[in-house]
């Protein structure tokens, strides 16, 4: 295999190392290619119409891959349907064939499921075990390279091939100095991973069709069998952080452990896996990718807003409510600026609610404004590239604030 040298302190974003580079449909992934977002359907793959509609609202939301499972006979029927709802609906948005158990047949069986599939992903902990169970990967790779797919293998915790697992524990214990019961699993992980893609390269799967991927739900054990992988290959990682669970549970612990991956320089393609809710739709996913990944300056998708906390020395109410439609007008108008101001989605807008750091973060951000506080007089000094710009007083300072920073794109954009 080969290997990934790094230097054995916490790598700096910018020394990522290059990964091979993997197409799926029109997206790239690895090589130093901008991490890729991905999400998955949860509605019956069987059931068209629903399918296709998710996927396109997916789309809509920023997701660059979706993921369909494809369980059985129906399911697998169901793709070129999909597909062709999805060329109707002007979407291109490359699909995912997530297989278990039975994907060896339904991909053999199926020819036309496998040739519209962008991308198949299958699991080594349950496409058989011994011989059973490298016949039915190399049938599985068989057809991946029939029709030149490439093969995401993904390796989970709770699907694990458990002679690899019960082999590395019978082996520990023999050891004067044993090892625990989390990293003999994170080691297991990796090793069926590796394990895996040596088969699949054997069998004549090159290395620009191979990504990798080890989830697991404990936080700290996730991390460090990505940074073992990370270390012994070079094939593109997909990261996700499963079962973390819905709402805010989920967000927080998927952020916190994708964010500890992807700032070490371990990532090329994420799925935040979110337990769904009525209230919730399921783009929350990608909204939460984009987030994250933003807020580590790997990319870019809207503009940042600044904005206090507020505390005792805010007008509360003035200032919420305030802040609010400032930023719902930027959230309107993001599609719009991005068309007509390239590069908009870098810019910082700083919405500040009184005199302490209000200046201060206004004069740092590109443009920003620092309202009054409680019991100040209604003037709200505006900033830009550093400078005073003006001082909003004895008016509607939203519409005030709002017209100079549509005059500051216009003006900012147009010269650059």
């Amino acid at each position: 295999l080969p290997l990934v040298e790094k230097d054995s302190e916490i790598m700096d974003i910018a020394k990522k190392p290059k990964t091979h580079v993997v197409k799926v449909g029109n997206v790239l992934i690895g090589g130093g290619n901008p991490v890729v977002i991905q999400s998955m359907t949860n509605t019956p793959t069987a059931d068209v119409d629903a399918t296709a509609h998710q996927i396109v609202n997916l789309s809509k939301a920023g997701a660059e891959l979706v993921r369909i499972t494809v369980n059985d006979e129906s399911a697998a029927k169901a793709v070129t349907a999909i597909i062709q709802k999805l060329k109707d609906a002007g979407c291109e948005t490359p699909l995912i064939g997530d297989f278990h158990f039975n994907g060896h047949t339904l991909l053999s069986k199926y020819p036309q499921c496998a040739k519209h599939l962008a991308k198949y992903r299958i699991n080594p902990g349950n496409i058989g075990k011994g011989r059973k169970k490298d016949d039915n990967f190399a049938q599985f790779i068989k057809v991946a390279l029939d029709n030149n797919k490439p093969v995401r293998i993904g390796v989970n915790s709770g699907s694990l091939d458990e002679s690899i697992l019960n082999d590395l524990k019978n082996h520990n214990k023999k050891q004067k100095h044993p090892k625990k019961d989390a990293d003999i699993l994170g080691e297991a992980m990796v090793h069926s991973a590796l394990q895996s893609s040596q088969y699949a390269r054997k069998l004549g799967l090159p290395p620009n069709k191979i990504i990798l991927s080890v989830k697991m739900s404990h936080l700290p054990d996730m991390v460090n069998a990505y940074a073992r992988l990370a270390e012994k290959c070079s094939y593109p990682l997909h990261l996700g952080l499963t079962e973390a669970g819905g709402n805010l549970q989920g967000i927080v612990a998927s952020s916190a452990a994708l964010g500890i991956l992807l700032h070490q320089g371990i990532g090329d393609t994420i799925r935040v896996s979110l337990t769904p809710d009525k209230e919730t739709p399921r783009s929350q996913e990608v909204l939460v990718c984009q987030l994250l990944l933003q807020s580590l300056g790997l990319r870019y998708f809207s503009c940042k807003i600044i904005s206090c906390p507020g505390c005792g020395r805010t007008d509360t109410a003035y200032f919420n409510r305030l802040a609010e439609q400032i930023k719902k007008h930027i959230t309107r108008k993001m599609p719009q600026w991005k068309q007509k101001y390239p590069g908009v989605e870098k810019l910082t807008i700083a919405i500040m609610g009184c005199v302490v750091n209000g200046p201060g973060e206004s004069r740092h951000a590109d443009i920003g404004i620092s309202l009054p506080g409680a019991n100040e007089k209604l003037s709200a000094p505006v900033y830009a590239d550093g400078k005073k710009l003006t001082v909003i007083k004895n008016q509607d300072i939203k519409k005030a604030f709002i017209q100079i920073l549509e005059d500051y794109l216009h003006q900012r954009f147009q010269n650059s």
